[in-house]
């Protein structure tokens, strides 16, 4: 047998054992986790571009309740402020400040929807009402995308941990884990609104 014609046969051998080693599906995970950051991103975007709204809605309403839109439009900018990349994404102490960042901005939302419940005329205000459901909205759509990302990390996790992907992902990509969104600390805790003093 020539060598040439031992290389032919070799040749697709090698091509198969190297499909097999992750060099398509490792690159293909890690761009579905990214594409499902992307998607978190834009949701979290949605609700900062909504907040502005909300707070000036409510304003007029609830003149003795600034501690509460302080404490929202506060919040807002601090979670501009935590930047996270689809680079960051196995960096677990840029993941947990963004991910806290973010549930501080929710924890300071929830006040604020529930200073209807102290101010009658502001249940009536359409603008009030579309944009407390648009947020409610957006907050579901983040559950979702996280729900989404998480999963997305998951595959990955594993894809570039078992045989025989681990090898390519390994040995071609230097592929490190991406770290997925977890519950905040104290998440399964209701808060607690009191509007006792309004009025």
């Amino acid at each position: 047998m020539t060598a040439l014609r031992r290389f032919g046969l070799l040749a697709p051998l090698a091509a198969l054992s190297l499909a097999g080693c992750g060099l398509n599906s490792v690159p293909t995970a890690e761009e579905n986790v990214n594409a499902k950051w992307g998607q978190v991103q834009s949701e979290y975007q949605r609700r900062a571009d909504l907040i502005p709204n909300l707070v000036s809605t409510v304003k007029g309403y609830a003149k003795q309740e600034s501690t509460v839109l302080i404490e929202v439009t506060q919040a807002r900018a601090n979670a501009g402020r935590v930047q996270l990349s689809a680079a960051d994404l196995n960096d677990p102490a840029k993941v947990r400040a963004f991910n806290e960042a973010q549930n501080r901005v929710t924890q300071a939302i929830i006040p604020l929807q529930r200073l209807q419940e102290a101010y009658p005329d502001l249940k009536s205000n359409q603008n009030f009402l579309t944009l407390q459901s648009q947020i409610e909205g957006t907050e579901n759509s983040i559950l979702v995308a996280r729900k989404d990302y998480n999963e997305a990390v998951q595959a990955y996790n594993t894809r570039i941990r078992t045989f025989p992907d681990a090898i390519g992902a390994k040995i071609f990509y230097g592929a490190k884990p991406k770290v997925p969104f977890e519950a905040a600390v104290g998440a399964q805790t209701a808060p607690k609104v009191d509007f006792g003093n309004a009025g």
